[in-house]
């Protein structure tokens, strides 16, 4: 941390100042329903609040064609027009001490039943010290925390005095493709913040897991119920394919398969059935049903054997004579991505655990992730160390999702006191 406890003293007041400001921000921020295509008028409100910041803000096109050959590209679901990530840069006067990246992302998943929020989803509310609404937690107030160390540091008279950028990227919840887009268009740091929320306590990420994404299609045969004998019922044969899935994930979870950076982790690889459609009539044997999986991948396989063991799969039920002749199709879109472990001894790493001790009195706990963020990219393809590590958040994905505010403050300190330290610090 720096050394000067005038200006140490002077940062931490500033966020206690700010703190308002944050979750006004974070209110404003959850506002947006930034799910996935819909995030472009939020990421103009994130380049504005950059401007604001004194940054010098670039966007940033997340284009298909040059990532596709890239091993860390995913193929998307929707087109990329509009959307157009925000990458803000701090330039000191005289660049000196270590560069820095934060990042964050401002895509959030679907609601799902609004009708069963306390409070509507994206209209934010605040109880007991947390923030409702979707987003909140995963991530909009990590990407609030970024913006305030920096906001911070300018209220107490300092600036870094090295080259911080301030990354706000698309479809981390689906292909990652906004963050790879947009660590190549600029310069290589020296290290990465990632403000993730922590699952229920402020987390350390250590590993995270790799995650293929696949869309399985069904086309039965269809017929009059009277005669359902006579026809293929596309949706429970989709459902006999979703069984062997499940089988396989009883098969990827023995003990001898999992990591040891995932030892005592309770099932870490995890294969889900996300979607369902199907069928056209309740009195007609449906013609067609699409599945979609989400199908974890352990560390120390790769995303392409996932992808192998899909192909297995759905190929030897297509010929199981329990689909009676159904057509099986396999498609991919979104994740295709790689498991990774982090470097828990990288310098950034040890100073966020030391910083987050010192203003909290308390530890980030370790957490190897049986989901996966964004830090992925800069770990295994650019060659920079990251910090993944972030407030306590509840129900992310789920019904009633929210932040500690008092947690995400910790975490403005936490980055606001790692600025100082690994980058230095001048006169604003």
């Amino acid at each position: 941390m720096t050394g000067d406890p005038e200006a140490k003293r002077a940062i931490l007041e500033a966020v206690d100042d700010l703190a308002g400001e944050a979750e006004a921000m974070l209110a404003g921020l959850v506002r947006f329903p930034s799910t996935l295509g819909n995030e472009g008028p939020c990421l103009d409100r994130v380049a504005s609040l950059c401007v604001e910041t004194g940054l010098a803000v670039r966007r940033v096109p997340v284009e298909e064609n040059s990532l596709r050959s890239h091993p860390g590209f995913s193929p998307p679901l929707v087109a990329y027009a509009g959307r157009d990530t925000v990458a803000a840069l701090h330039t000191p006067r005289w660049p000196a001490e270590r560069s820095l990246a934060l990042q964050a992302h401002v895509d959030v998943v679907p609601e799902g039943a609004a009708d069963l929020w306390t409070t509507p989803p994206f209209e934010p509310s605040v109880r007991d010290g947390r923030m409702y609404g979707r987003g909140a937690g995963d991530m909009k107030a990590g990407l609030v925390a970024n913006i305030m160390a920096l906001r911070a540091l300018r209220h107490a008279g300092i600036a870094p005095a090295a080259e911080v950028q301030l990354q706000a990227v698309i479809e981390e919840e689906c292909t990652g493709n906004g963050a790879l887009a947009t660590m190549l268009a600029m310069p290589k740091p020296d290290a990465v913040i990632i403000p993730e929320p922590g699952p229920g306590f402020p987390a350390l990420y250590t590993a995270e897991v790799g995650v293929v994404w696949a869309w399985v299609t069904v086309i039965g045969r269809p017929a009059h119920v009277r005669e359902a004998s006579a026809g293929v019922n596309a949706i429970e044969a989709a459902m006999a394919i979703a069984r062997r899935f499940r089988e396989y994930e009883v098969e990827m979870n023995r003990a001898e398969l999992i990591h040891s950076a995932f030892r005592g982790v309770n099932h870490p690889v995890t294969v889900n059935l996300g979607t369902i459609e199907g069928g056209e009539w309740n009195s007609s044997v449906p013609t067609r049903a699409r599945l979609g999986l989400r199908v974890g991948v352990m560390l120390g396989r790769s995303a392409e054997d996932a992808r192998r063991d899909i192909e297995r799969i759905v190929a030897a039920a297509a010929a199981d004579p329990e689909l009676r002749g159904a057509r099986v199709s396999l498609a991919w879109g979104g994740f295709t991505a790689d498991p990774c472990a982090f470097d828990t001894e990288a310098p950034i790493v040890r100073l966020a655990r030391a910083t987050y001790a010192e203003v909290t009195g308390g530890s980030l706990r370790d957490y190897p992730a049986t989901g996966l963020t964004d830090g992925r990219f800069f770990a295994l393809y650019q060659g920079t160390p990251v910090a993944v590590f972030g407030p306590e958040a509840d129900a992310i994905h789920g019904i009633d999702e929210s932040v500690s505010l008092a947690g995400m403050h910790a975490i403005t300190k936490t980055i606001a006191l790692i600025i100082a330290a690994w980058c230095g610090l001048e006169r604003a």
